[in-house]
Formats: C-alpha cells, structure tokens, sequence
C-alpha cells in the first residue's frame, strides 16, 4: 500500500483527533491509583471519548475487546482491560489508546507510575519517553526512516535498556495503521526516506532487560520474555517542510509524567533535559 500524504488542512483534522486523545490521558491519570481496576480505566476513556462525539478506534480493531490497551509492569503492549487487574503500589502503567474524530485517527500511549516506584522503573520510564522525543526530532524531510529507529535505538541501548524488535509504529490518519512501518532501531541511512505530509505514529517500546516478548495466553498481550519491566510511550506526528509536529499533545505541554502524577522532579531519576515537545 502506498504511502498517505496529507495535507494541512487534512493535519489539521487529524490534530483535532489528536487533542480528544491527549485530554482522555490527562484524564486517565487522574483515576491511576492503587486499588483501581484496569477495566474502571476503560469505562474512562470510554465515556470520555463518546462525549466529545469521537469513537474509540481500538474498539473492536482486529476484534479487540476494549477502548484502550492497559499494560502492567512485564506487559508490553495490548493489554486487555479487566476487573481482576487491580493495580498496586509501585506498578508501571502504559495506556495506549486511539481516537476516530470525523473520519480522521490519531494514537498515542504513555506509560504511568502508580503510587512511588523503583528507581528501576523511574529511569525506564524517563528514558523511554526521552526516546520518544528523539525519535520525534528525526521525522525531518529527506531523512530516512531510519534516522528515528536509530535515535530511539542509541538512546535506549545507551542506558541498558532493550529496545523491541517485533512491534514497530506506523502511519496514521484516514486508517489507524498505515504505510509506512516505523522500527525503533536501525539506521539512518536505510529505509523510506521522509516527505512532508506523512504523518507517523512513532512509539518506543523499551524494555529493562532483554527485547525479546512473547504473546500471552490471551493472544493479545505482549510480555517481556525475560519478566521485567517495560515502558512505551507514543505519539501520532505531521511531517512538514519546518520539522515535526506532535498531533497529540499541545504545544507546551508538560511531558513529566512524574510531576503530571504531583512526584517531585527531583526524584525522577534521569531528568527530561533537553527533550522538548
């Protein structure tokens, strides 16, 4: 399938999809406790989503049975759901969710402290959405798609951290999934090389340990092989002959997940320095 290029108005669109999405994390946060279900977090963005007239893309994606993809501490991405998740003190929470506004999609994941956590997982964490960010500043004309692989790649490896291999990120906006296919490691120099008008769901899924996942029973979730911590952290952005522009945040916005939950920036661990949104 050929690859999308959209126009700013169609971005503009998309962006729209975009906000729906960020506000429903913002909101979300707000329910990330102990003692909460991962199934009280979908009736959340459930309600959420349908008030603002938008439809929650994953519903019913591939038969998915839920609004969002809920991931605890060893899972990876597509979590299902469910009243028996109830999360501890300690975990490590990833959302990812997607949102259809007038015909457009945006997709975006964060990934959330619940209660204090392990310095283990504050690094992971920090650094996995510092790889989100430096991936983000490659999407740049006539780069290639290797460039945001092989920045997310040094960044997370630089740290000790695995980088997976079998789930990539991809294009975004009349689909959910779109040409092309964007790995989180590589080089810069192979791949597609990058055109205004592509929009791109980047999304680094790191692991504390080793890259490699297996599915679960469930045949949704993925795990780490390994049983140790993993982090993802997404968002849908426009290419455009000025740089890269995140759909799914505003401008501005404040990225540390720890002050977001009301943590002191100082116990971060690694500090967002020099990641921008």
């Amino acid at each position: 399938m050929a690859v999308r290029i959209y126009t700013s108005k169609e971005v503009s669109q998309i962006m729209e999809s975009g906000m729906i999405a960020f506000e429903t994390h913002m909101r979300l946060k707000d329910h990330i406790r102990p003692g909460v279900s991962t199934a009280e977090l979908d009736e959340v963005a459930r309600d959420y989503i349908y008030s603002r007239k938008a439809k929650p893309a994953f519903l019913g994606l591939y038969g998915f049975p839920a609004c969002i993809c809920t991931c605890v501490n060893d899972a990876v991405v597509h979590g299902i759901p469910n009243k028996k998740t109830i999360l501890r003190e300690g975990d490590v929470l990833s959302i990812d969710l997607g949102v259809s506004y007038n015909g457009y999609f945006s997709d975006t994941a964060w990934t959330w402290p619940v209660g204090e956590v392990s310095e283990e997982a504050r690094q992971l964490i920090t650094v996995t959405q510092q790889c989100l960010f430096k991936g983000i500043a490659e999407a740049q004309v006539d780069n290639r798609i290797g460039a945001i692989g092989e920045a997310v790649q040094k960044h997370a490896e630089s740290n000790g951290f695995g980088v997976v291999r079998q789930l990539v990120g991809h294009g975004i906006g009349r689909a959910i999934h779109e040409e092309p296919q964007v790995p989180n490691f590589g080089r810069r120099k192979e791949g597609m090389k990058i055109r205004a008008g592509m929009v791109l769901a980047i999304e680094p899924m790191i692991n504390a340990g080793t890259y490699d996942v297996y599915t679960d029973s469930d045949k949704w979730t993925v795990k780490t092989k390994d049983g140790k911590l993993s982090a993802h952290f997404e968002h849908t952005v426009a290419v455009t002959s000025t740089g890269p522009v995140i759909c799914t945040m505003p401008k501005g916005a404040n990225v540390n997940v720890f002050e977001l939950m009301g943590h002191q920036s100082a116990k971060t661990g690694v500090e967002l320095a020099g990641v921008s949104a």
